[in-house]
């Protein structure tokens, strides 16, 4: 049995004990391994863990999604309390500082930690540039391809390197894929590279998928694109939706009226497949 819990999302699920923000960690259980994916921005999602009774001291890995302060600040947080997953997976350019562009002005969006931070506390740094497996039946994936059009990453986006600020296309991107029961599970953070686009490759590697749980960022798309992706999505065979954070509601109430069958997750939610 697959368990995925929401350690932490924009807001609440009916249990009022726990603190929302924004951001993203999950729980990946399946009876023989426990991964964590993503952490928030700080130390929310360890405190929900402690609210709901979940014990995070005996991770198999944590993968982090990317380097956004909101699905990666948490790690420093976790690691400085003492805690030590089996190893930590991101994506290559983790590292870069990453920026969103305002007027004149650049807000770092980074993680505030990197490798060496991690690799400190004894705990190994795994660089993912291709796809490889992190659990038995857990598999991280990487590589988005990039051809529907339509699917552009904002131009706040940028990021600073050693040639001056450049365009962020998220290479560094990665997502779990999770055998199940019932077929793959696609687990993703905030889809930057696009949605679609993420599903298309992973169909294209692995075959169909059951179910996608995460973020879509589509919250700051037009109503045509997220017309477009939610079309798309109807398509691709996909099941079960468990959508949240920077997925928007414009996003989820348009899927409601065309009748996909999607969750908004909130904190504390269990998806069990």
């Amino acid at each position: 049995m697959l368990r995925i819990t929401v350690l932490l999302e924009n807001h609440l699920s009916s249990n009022r004990s726990l603190s929302a923000a924004h951001g993203l960690s999950l729980l990946v259980e399946d009876g023989r391994s426990r991964v964590l994916f993503d952490c928030g921005p700080d130390d929310h999602f360890m405190r929900n863990a402690h609210r709901l009774g979940i014990d995070l001291s005996a991770l198999d890995a944590a993968v982090i999604s990317h380097s956004h302060y909101d699905h990666a600040g948490g790690m420093r947080d976790f690691i400085e309390a003492g805690y030590r997953p089996g190893c930590i997976a991101v994506g290559t350019g983790f590292s870069d500082r990453k920026l969103s562009r305002h007027g004149s002005a650049y807000a770092d969006l980074s993680a505030g930690w990197d490798e060496a931070f991690a690799s400190s506390a004894g705990i190994p740094v795994i660089q993912v540039g291709k796809d490889m497996d992190i659990a038995p039946s857990m598999r991280i994936v990487t590589g988005f391809g990039k051809g529907n059009g339509f699917e552009v990453i904002p131009e706040r986006f940028v990021k600073e390197t050693d040639g001056g600020i450049i365009a962020d296309m998220f290479n560094d991107e990665i997502a779990l894929l999770v055998q199940s029961s019932k077929g793959n599970v696609l687990i993703v953070g905030c889809s930057h590279p696009g949605i679609v686009g993420i599903v298309e490759t992973v169909k294209e590697r692995y075959g169909s998928i059951h179910a996608l749980i995460g973020g879509t960022h589509l919250a700051e798309c037009s109503p045509k694109r997220i017309g477009m992706t939610l079309a798309a999505l109807e398509e691709s065979g996909i099941a079960l939706f468990g959508l949240c954070h920077c997925t928007g509601n414009p996003a989820l109430e348009e899927a409601e009226r065309r009748g996909i069958p999607v969750t908004d997750l909130g904190c504390g939610d269990t998806i069990i497949i």
